[in-house]
């Protein structure tokens, strides 16, 4: 018999022997029916019982302690989810995580890189070093009750739209998990906790890294919610924000246009010179703008303007590319318009180093886990919201996706974790916390980021993040791998950030 292969708890077999004692007074048909029910139902416990078999005592540690700290986990990322906080403003949601760690015996350092909201939570002492990211800012204008059709709860404020007060709690709740680990002896080393502020806009982690924050670490563990459940080993995209302003000279705008040099004419040249040179950029480029200035009223003549601009390519040297033509095409745009102007940098983030060895470790931590389980009334309420963004009412998908290749054509988004993979060898994971096909950035997310649905994302979040730790801290073969593929991935490239000279934009 298959079930016999895998030796049974007593757990299993007692209920079982009392089911089938009951057969005798049953029909034939009746009899053969549950038998073969009870078949089915032995055998998928015994697979599932086999396959945690496979996870450590350690590891069901790990995985424990996030199922006991879950109640104030949810607690803790529903705080921060209400608090709803801005780049470099996430001073209550900085300060909830940095108070949970300290509560779970984390030594806490403050004002990393001169961001008063950045810091540190580490525990024990020694190498390993095994590092984890946590992000915590919110989206301007996203903000949203939780419900699954479009409901501002506070109109015109902010959102976790990118589902970051899940990000930054389930970080913490596997850096706690290794953390009781190595307070019991059972691991050696220290975890490090990173509270990393601004990611949606200015890129804290930028200013983390030039204050040498990672220097000392081994590893570092990512992950970020999402609409699917996956290891990380995609590249994104790198970018390089700056700001283009215009100054020309005021004038009445009836009276004496003669007399005036219009900022928001070169403003408008310089946009129609970005859309018209899009037709000639690889399909991996992006180009984002955001017009924040353009005149104040209708009768003056606007003396200055200025615009956000964002480029994007699948590499650090193809954005580079571009970006210096856009900036020549500014120029262009002032001269046509006779007006001065200025480009700063405001920041820009490498495209990710892939780490397949540390992927695949982590895949198999994901694959022992299984898929997470949804009840109805979550699968209704991921239905609804795929209704109000016209997607299809497919519900939740929670799957395990099998490991992907790294894409030669990269796309998706951007982020300042792929500075740190330049740094230190960094293992990347997704996790379900919203409906299949949601529009990222949207009311969507947030509407399921406050409750159960994102609750256990960050759950299962957790639980992989800390097991694939677990393995780190005790297989110096497998650091050595991830460390080995780092290196030759990374080559003789000498990381240098791309952050302007000077304090962080904080207030900004």
């Amino acid at each position: 018999m298959l079930i016999l292969l895998y030796p049974m708890p007593e757990t299993v077999i007692l209920p079982v022997c009392k089911i089938v004692s009951l057969f005798s007074n049953l029909t034939i048909i009746e009899s053969m029916r549950i038998k073969i029910t009870v078949l089915l139902c032995i055998i998928s416990i015994a697979y599932a019982h086999a396959q945690m078999g496979e996870v450590g005592g350690k590891k069901h540690a790990a995985i424990a302690s996030v199922e006991a700290h879950y109640p104030e986990l949810t607690d803790l990322s529903d705080r921060i989810w209400a608090f709803e906080e801005v780049a470099f403003q996430e001073v209550k949601s900085s300060k909830a995580l940095a108070d949970y760690a300290e509560a779970q015996g984390f030594r806490v350092t403050k004002n990393i890189g001169e961001i008063p909201t950045a810091f540190t939570a580490e525990y024990g002492s020694g190498s390993p070093v095994i590092g984890i990211l946590g992000e915590f800012d919110a989206l301007p204008g996203l903000s949203q009750k939780k419900v699954p059709y479009k409901a501002p709860l506070n109109e015109g404020g902010a959102g976790h739209g990118c589902g970051h007060n899940l990000f930054g709690v389930a970080s913490l709740g596997a850096a706690t998990a290794i953390k009781e680990l190595i307070e019991a002896g059972e691991l050696k080393g220290t975890v490090r906790f990173y509270g990393t502020p601004a990611e949606e806009k200015f890129f804290g982690k930028l200013w983390m890294i030039r204050a040498g924050a990672f220097d000392d670490v081994d590893v570092v563990m990512d992950w970020h919610p999402g609409a699917e459940t996956k290891v990380g080993v995609q590249t994104g995209l790198a970018l390089v924000d700056f700001m283009v302003e215009y100054y020309g000279q005021a004038a009445h705008a009836s009276a004496d246009p003669w007399n005036g040099r219009d900022a928001s004419d070169a403003l408008e040249l310089y946009t129609t010179g970005i859309n018209y040179y899009r037709e000639h950029v690889k399909p991996t480029v992006r180009i984002h703008y955001d017009i924040q200035r353009a005149g104040d009223v209708v009768n003056v003549v606007p003396d200055y303007a200025r615009i956000w601009t964002r480029v994007r390519d699948g590499s650090r040297k193809g954005m580079q590319k571009v970006w210096k033509q856009v900036e020549k095409i500014a120029e262009g745009a002032a001269m046509m318009a006779n007006v001065d102007y200025k480009i700063t940098l405001i920041s820009g983030v490498h495209e990710t180093l892939v780490n397949r060895t540390g992927a695949e470790a982590l895949q198999r931590n994901l694959e022992l886990l299984g898929p997470i389980t949804y009840t109805e009334e979550e699968q209704a309420y991921a239905r609804k919201i795929q209704e109000a963004t016209g997607k299809p009412q497919v519900g939740l998908d929670s799957e395990i996706r099998p490991l992907e290749e790294t894409w030669e054509m990269p796309r998706g988004g951007s982020t300042d974790v792929g500075d740190v993979s330049y740094v230190v060898p960094v293992i990347r994971m997704r996790c379900t916390t919203a409906p299949k096909d949601t529009p990222w950035h949207s009311w969507a997310v947030v509407a399921c980021g406050g409750m159960s649905i994102g609750h256990k994302g960050m759950a299962q979040a957790a639980k992989a993040l800390s097991m694939t730790m677990v393995d780190l801290y005790e297989n110096p073969e497998l650091r050595a791998a991830v460390k080995a593929e780092f290196k030759e991935r990374k080559g003789d490239y000498e990381y240098k950030g791309m952050v302007p000279d000077g304090q962080p934009p904080v207030g900004n």
